[in-house]
């Protein structure tokens, strides 16, 4: 994989320097920020742990695919962050940076909390247009506002549809599962949208799952869909090295046949986030995260090529 730089567009703004991907059609990029959680921290090391993980699928190809991304793949490195600044304004750097990048390229981003998966979707919303939504995660995110802050990592997804980042009836969320008010719970269900949760997953797998998935194929169609996976939508025993985590929750092998099952859908990119390699185990969580990211692209790199 080709190693993108860093480097200052102007005095105000930080960009990637996408110059040595521009024959890659995918593009990989670290956002290392983790100033919104509202419980344990960590998250902004997420990035270079989920790489580490990574190195030792890059010498096969994908036993469901057939196929192999190294090839197809670059990149960029982290962005950029001041992490010290209001949230607001690490959004705007998030945001220009993103945008500099998927001008070029399919991208995947490496997070991180979740807080940076809003400006993620402005992003993609400003090329693409109003977006399908494919949230893997153990929590809602759908709070009006976070601790008496107006914004944070389990508002995003009510801010997203308030935007009209995203449609809120092709919004599909899996795994929740976290405690939490009704209105907040079942938010998106309420919009039109759908929500299986982790509950209802239970003892399902393989050909178990099919009817779930058919009907999240039908309900998104041919529309941009964005994929974001909180690493929580796992069971602990899955990924413990998470900020917040929730027993309960899917395994490895379930979200494993969700991003394989649905990767004929038309996904314009994704994130990975929540990852916080200090309370991680045997490094079971950012292997899991490399391994669910690796299937994602090798997933898109399949159905590119056929």
């Amino acid at each position: 994989m080709s190693m993108g730089q860093f480097a200052y567009a102007n005095n105000s703004n930080r960009f990637l320097d996408v110059s040595e991907l521009a024959h890659q059609a995918f593009a990989l990029a670290g956002v290392p920020f983790d100033g919104a959680v509202t419980n344990r921290p960590g998250a902004r090391f997420g990035p270079q742990e989920i790489r580490r993980a990574s190195l030792m699928l890059c010498d096969g190809l994908h036993p469901f695919f057939g196929v192999s991304p190294a090839d197809h793949l670059g990149d960029a490195h982290d962005m950029r962050l001041p992490n010290a600044s209001p949230l607001a304004e690490v959004r705007q750097h998030i945001q220009a940076q993103a945008v500099a990048l998927m001008a070029k390229h399919h991208c995947v981003f490496l997070g991180g909390d979740h807080s940076v998966t809003l400006p993620l979707l402005r992003a993609a919303r400003a090329r693409h247009g109003e977006l399908a939504l494919l949230h893997f995660d153990a929590h809602c995110d759908t709070w009006q506002d976070h601790f008496g802050e107006p914004s944070g990592h389990g508002t995003w997804t009510y801010e997203a549809i308030a935007e009209g980042l995203v449609s809120p009836v092709h919004t599909v969320q899996i795994g929740l599962r976290s405690s939490g008010e009704r209105a907040a719970r079942e938010y998106v269900q309420d919009q039109g949208g759908m929500i299986f949760t982790a509950r209802q997953l239970r003892g399902l797998d393989g050909a178990g799952l099919q009817p779930v998935i058919a009907r999240i194929l039908d309900r998104i169609g041919k529309r941009p869909c964005y994929l974001t996976l909180d690493i929580d939508c796992l069971d602990p025993a899955f990924a413990p090295g998470t900020g917040t985590p929730e027993p309960g929750g899917m395994s490895s092998s379930q979200v494993l046949t969700f991003l394989e099952e649905l990767a004929p859908l038309n996904m314009i990119g994704m994130d990975c986030v929540e990852v916080a390699p200090a309370y991680d185990h045997a490094e079971l969580t950012s292997n899991v995260a490399a391994t669910l990211v690796w299937t994602y692209l090798c997933g898109q790199v399949a159905k590119n090529a056929s």
